[in-house]
């Protein structure tokens, strides 16, 4: 029985490295975002003369968008593999991101919340600039799931600060 036990603990930590091809799949994602941006950047130069303040802005909050959602995919990717795959051996490179190694789940979620605040917040700010073409409808969604996202995570690192509490800062 000890054997057949011992199989299958092993055979589940094992499992863990199924995750590794998800987390390599974000960084390609990020890939996509990089050609993504480089195309917007390279429109936003070319027509910089000729466009108006309004479109060069909305350009601008597209490529912050951009840069956002690739954090936070590269925040998941990182924090993830570590957290349920396997230490990354970088060591201690120089360029190694401070938080890294240190993230818990609970951190990577406060993480993934605020990277999904500040994205809704750029998406809302990109909605009320160019008000005249939505409908008061879609711009009260806009902001309701700004909120809702901002709740959201306030009550994240409230949890977290409670359950850190109780554990004793475990």
């Amino acid at each position: 029985m000890k054997k057949t036990e011992a199989f299958f603990e092993t055979l589940m930590f094992k499992s863990r490295w199924l995750l590794a091809p998800f987390f390599f799949g974000l960084i390609v994602a990020i890939v996509a975002l990089l050609a993504k941006f480089g195309k917007q950047l390279v429109t936003l130069l070319l027509a910089i003369f000729g466009a108006g303040e309004h479109d060069i802005i909305l350009s601008a909050l597209t490529l912050i968008d951009t840069a956002l959602i690739a954090s936070l995919l590269l925040i998941i990717a990182l924090g993830g593999y570590e957290n349920f795959v396997s230490k990354i051996g970088v060591g201690d490179h120089e360029d190694r991101p401070a938080w890294m190694g240190k993230v818990g789940f609970s951190d990577l979620k406060i993480k993934l919340m605020g990277a999904m605040v500040a994205i809704s917040a750029v998406e809302l700010l990109k909605a009320f600039i160019n008000v005249d073409t939505m409908s008061n409808t879609a711009l009260a969604w806009r902001a309701g799931i700004h909120i809702v996202f901002v709740v959201s995570g306030v009550l994240f690192a409230v949890t977290d600060r409670i359950a850190e509490g109780k554990d004793g800062g475990h």
